[in-house]
C-alpha cells in the first residue's frame, strides 16, 4: 500500500514540476515575442524616418545613402508603403514574382492591417502610411509554445504509459502468483480424494456413484492445471474441436437445471485446430456459464461449430437478457460485470485464452436486450 501511495505522491510531483517548467518556458517565449514585436517596430520608424529624410533632404547623395544604409537592415519584414487615399506606392520583402499582382498586394495590405497599426508619415503636406507584417522568424516563434506543449505532451504520454504498464505487470504478477497458489492449494485435498476413491472401491459402494464422484475429481484436477499455467506459455496441440467442445459441454449440461435445454449443433463432423485443451475448455466453461447466469436458470443454449476459411468457428449462443451494443467490447474488460457476485474476470481470462495463446478471435457477433447474445469464437482451422 505504501508503495502505490509512494508512486501516486511521485506521479503528482512529476506532473506539478512539469507543469511549472511548461509555464515558465511559455511565458519566457511571451516575453521574448513582445520584445522581439517591440524592436521589430521600432525598425520599421526608422524606416518611416528615413523616407521622411530622403523626401525632405535635398542633399541627394546623403540621402541615398541613408536609405542604403536602412533597407540593408530591413530584409526580413514584409511592408507596404500608401498614400492618404489608400493607394500602394510601394513594397518590400515580398514575393518578388508576385509584386505586379494587384490583388496580391491587396491580399497582403489587409492581413497587415489585421496584424500591426501603421507608422505615419508626414511632410510637406502629404500624408503617407507603413503596414508591415511579422517577419517569418517572429511568426514561427508564435507556434513554438504550441509544438512545447505538443512535445511535452507526447513526453507525459510516454511517462504515462511507462506507469501503467508497470502496473499492469506488477498486477499480472500478482495474479499469476495468486493462480499458482491456488493451484497448489487445491492439490492437496484432491489427494486425500483420490485415496478416498479407491477406498470406496474396496469397499464395494454404489459404482455410479463413484463415477460421478471420480468425474468431478478430475474436473477439480484440471481446473487446478488450468491456474498452474497461468503466466506461462501454454503447450498448444492438434484436437479435434467437436469432441473437445462437446466433452465440455455434456459435463455442464449434466450438472445444470433442468429447465434449460442445451442444443449441441456441429455443422461439419470433424475439424481440427491447434489448442491447449485445459484452457480451451475453460474458455467454453465460461461462455456457458455466462450464458446460464444471464437467462437465470431458464432457457436455451447452443453450440454451433462450422468451418468457414482458414477458420473453425464456434458461436455459444443464449435467450438471455442480451448486452447492449455500447458493452460489446466492455465486457471482455478486466473487473467489468453485471452480477452483484464475482470479480469480472471469465471473460477477460476467456479473451486472453484465445487470442494471446491461441491466436484467434473471440467477439460479441451478436446481441438484443432481452432476446439473447451470440458469443463467437475463430481458431484457425489446421485440417
Amino acid at each position: 500500500m505504501s508503495f502505490v501511495k509512494n508512486t501516486t505522491f511521485t506521479k503528482r510531483i512529476l506532473i506539478f514540476v512539469l507543469f511549472i517548467i511548461v509555464s515558465l518556458i511559455l511565458w519566457n517565449t511571451y516575453v521574448f515575442f513582445q520584445k522581439f514585436k517591440k524592436d521589430e517596430r521600432a525598425k520599421m520608424e526608422i524606416f518611416a524616418s528615413a523616407i521622411k529624410e530622403l523626401a525632405t533632404n535635398t542633399d541627394l547623395n546623403a540621402s541615398t545613402n541613408l536609405e542604403t544604409k536602412i533597407f540593408e537592415r530591413i530584409t526580413n519584414i514584409p511592408l507596404i508603403l500608401v498614400d492618404d487615399k489608400g493607394h500602394i506606392k510601394d513594397s518590400r520583402n515580398l514575393d518578388s514574382t508576385k509584386t505586379t499582382n494587384k490583388k496580391y498586394l491587396q491580399t497582403q495590405l489587409a492581413i497587415m492591417k489585421k496584424q500591426n497599426e501603421p507608422i505615419e508619415i508626414k511632410y510637406e503636406g502629404i500624408t503617407e502610411y507603413i503596414y508591415y507584417k511579422d517577419s517569418d522568424l517572429l511568426d514561427k516563434l508564435t507556434y513554438y509554445p504550441i509544438a512545447l506543449i505538443l512535445i511535452l505532451l507526447l513526453f507525459l504520454t510516454v511517462i504515462y504509459m511507462m506507469f501503467r504498464s508497470n502496473k499492469v505487470a506488477e498486477q499480472n504478477r500478482l495474479w499469476t502468483g495468486m493462480a499458482k497458489e491456488t493451484a497448489h492449494q487445491i492439490g492437496t485435498p484432491l489427494s486425500s480424494l483420490l485415496g478416498w476413491i479407491e477406498i470406496l472401491k474396496v469397499e464395494h459402494s454404489n459404482i455410479k456413484h463413484i463415477n460421478e464422484i471420480e468425474k468431478d475429481v478430475e474436473r477439480l484436477n484440471t481446473i487446478a492445471n488450468r491456474f498452474s499455467k497461468i503466466g506461462s506459455k501454454p503447450e498448444l496441440s492438434k484436437q479435434e474441436i467437436v469432441a473437445v467442445a462437446k466433452n465440455t459441454f455434456d459435463y455442464l449440461e449434466a450438472r445444470s437445471s433442468k429447465q434449460l435445454l442445451f442444443k449441441f449443433n456441429p455443422r461439419v463432423s470433424k475439424t481440427y485446430a491447434n489448442i491447449n485443451i485445459e484452457l480451451f475448455g475453460w474458455v467454453l466453461e465460461n461462455l456457458v456459464k455466462n450464458a446460464m447466469d444471464a437467462m437465470k436458470g431458464k432457457g436455451n443454449i447452443g453450440l454451433e461449430i462450422l468451418e468457414k476459411g482458414k477458420w473453425v468457428q464456434l458461436t455459444v449462443s443464449d435467450t438471455g437478457k442480451g448486452i447492449a451494443k455500447s458493452q460489446f467490447k466492455q465486457i471482455f474488460k478486466p473487473g467489468f460485470t453485471t452480477k452483484k457476485r464475482g470479480w469480472g474476470l471469465g471473460l477477460s481470462l476467456s479473451k486472453r485464452i484465445i487470442e494471446e495463446y491461441h491466436n484467434g478471435k473471440i467477439f460479441v457477433k451478436h446481441s438484443e436486450l432481452n432476446k439473447g447474445t451470440s458469443i463467437q469464437i475463430l481458431l484457425e482451422n489446421v485440417n
